[in-house]
């Protein structure tokens, strides 16, 4: 039942760093798509995943170009802000790659544009938030994810 949680440029290495511990939890593949905001030694990425780091199973890729060329033809869905459909709509099925962008800007307009029938997103009650943290949104996307193939 495993997922892939892909980080496109992750920013900040605590986010990555909880994210990774998330993945190892949950039984996900993390995929790490560069350029990193961070360096994948940096002791705020350690720290966020703790003692787990190690087990965590990582792939990293150099650009997006390689990542999309080398899972071609794999489901995904992609969360933004932008989507239309809700998370909980997500056809969950085994490795699935849930595809989360950076944290300033989230995923890029090509992206965005390229995969919009497969985009999905985290609802938001209030007007005064504009996004949530992204180890908060893949928490809540993943666990989703768990819930629809058990």
């Amino acid at each position: 039942m495993p997922l892939n949680i892909v980080l496109m440029e992750p920013e900040i290495p605590n986010n990555t760093g909880n994210i990774g511990r998330l993945a190892l939890a949950s039984g996900a593949h993390l995929h790490l798509v560069k350029p990193f905001g961070f360096e994948i030694t940096d002791a705020r990425l350690k720290r966020a995943g703790l003692d787990y780091w190690p087990h965590v199973n990582i792939t990293t890729y150099e650009n997006v170009s390689s990542f999309f060329e080398l899972h071609q033809g794999a489901k995904m869905a992609f969360l933004s802000s932008h989507g239309v459909k809700d998370y909980w709509d997500i056809p969950f099925e085994d490795n699935l790659f849930l595809i989360f962008g950076k944290e300033s800007v989230g995923l890029s307009k090509d992206i965005l544009e390229t995969h919009k029938e497969h985009l999905y997103k985290i609802p938001l009650f209030s007007e005064h938030v504009r996004s949530l943290n992204l180890a908060n949104a893949v928490a809540i996307v993943a666990y989703e994810g768990i819930k629809a193939l058990k």
